[in-house]
């Protein structure tokens, strides 16, 4: 495909990386945003975000978290400064690991490709990781490689090299919405009546892609998911290598964190099937959330349990059936380009995710966005597979 003009809607993970290598090949640019990016209500917008290649037995999800992890350290080079910290993944089950199970494959998979990993016992992690509760947690893994990145800061970078490379940010825009018409998309308007056109529109909205795009409801839906954000009296005692990014029985629970971040906040999440919402609504978190928090953190993290809350956060998924990503030219809307679909582990992939977009966009082939092309639902449901 020749390179035109382009509208793309959200400045996110996706939408921004998709400008930026569309602006390398060629393309006029435009990007709608309904906030100033980094847009604190979107999923990209947080301290940290999970930066793995642990993805059990799935090859391409693996192989994207590696490429991924060295273009990190290349983004970190070429900006100057630290976003990604390479704090390493624990992962540790409290049961010992079984086929099939996410920490056994995760750890025999990167093993067969040469990954240079620390296998962990309860006696260890007692050693190692003294915060942990090591009578709970019996065996797992380290992954040296990995960690997390200060997700907020990156989308202010990569918005910056997007007005430095020549494309329009627009933001600030009260409700944009593509224009549908006679099975066409032709562009973005607004609630008050204001039209912009180009060749093609690439919608990139998160968790707002059901609502601006309701023919998408059977495949993909928006659920809220919590964050808490605590302030230990001890900081020094939740910093990597003792406490890295980890993973407490994931598959099984949905718990994972990080370590301390320069600001003394320790942030723990709860990767879960989550509450469906719409991502117009007032975001509300759910009572008795804090005391579910202090009942993990009693079992797992005895230390933090009386930490004292600095801040929460409802944070939107935009959950497709299967958790693949949903990344396709529209099979109903001509002039229509989805790149949506997170379920909750997009961001660890955001330097590999505008090259895929960009050749749906152009119709080349790419052997890794065969996995999110339009495809009919299952009965799969998306907290299974984005456990992994």
């Amino acid at each position: 495909m020749t390179p035109g003009s382009i509208l793309i809607l959200g400045g996110g993970c996706f939408g921004l990386t998709a400008a930026l290598e569309l602006r390398a090949r060629g393309w006029k640019v435009t990007l709608i945003d309904q906030g100033t990016l980094p847009y604190p209500d979107a999923a990209s917008t947080d301290i940290s975000k999970v930066v793995r290649m642990d993805y059990a037995a799935d090859a391409q999800h693996t192989a994207m978290g590696v490429l991924s992890i060295e273009r990190w350290k290349a983004w970190n080079a070429r900006w100057g400064i630290d976003l990604y910290h390479e704090d390493g993944f624990l992962v540790m089950s409290r049961s010992a690991m079984q086929p099939s199970g996410f920490e056994h494959d995760s750890f025999h998979y990167l093993r067969g490709l040469g990954h240079a990993l620390r296998r962990t016992d309860h006696a260890m992690l007692r050693e190692k990781h003294p915060v942990w509760n090591a009578e709970r947690y019996v065996e797992g893994y380290l992954n040296p490689i990995g960690g997390w990145v200060e997700s907020g800061r990156v989308i202010a970078m990569l918005a910056k090299e997007a007005r430095e490379a020549g494309i329009k940010l627009i933001e600030q825009v009260k409700a944009p919405r593509p224009v549908l018409a006679a099975g066409h998309c032709t562009g973005i308007e607004t609630c008050d009546g204001h039209v912009w056109t180009a060749d093609l529109v690439l919608v990139a909205s998160g968790a707002w892609t059901p609502e601006v795009l309701p023919h998408l409801q059977n495949v993909m839906w928006t659920t809220a998911q919590t964050v808490f954000h605590f302030q230990p009296l001890q900081p020094e005692r939740f910093r990597a290598p003792a406490f890295p990014v980890w993973g407490a029985d994931i598959a099984k629970t949905g718990w994972y964190g990080f370590p301390v971040n320069a600001e003394g906040l320790v942030k723990i999440a709860n990767h879960g099937v989550g509450r469906r919402v719409k991502a117009s609504d007032v975001r509300v978190m759910p009572v008795g959330e804090e005391e579910k928090y202090r009942s993990f953190l009693r079992e797992t993290f005895p230390a933090l349990a009386e930490a004292p809350v600095h801040s929460t956060r409802v944070c939107l998924y935009c959950d497709t059936f299967d958790g693949a990503f949903w990344i396709t030219h529209d099979e109903h809307l001509e002039g229509l380009v989805v790149a949506a679909g997170d379920s909750g582990h997009a961001f660890k992939f955001t330097p590999v995710l505008g090259e895929i977009i960009a050749d749906v966009v152009e119709q080349k082939d790419n052997a890794w966005a065969l996995k999110y092309r339009a495809r009919q639902p299952t009965a799969v449901g998306s907290d299974a597979a984005r456990a992994s």
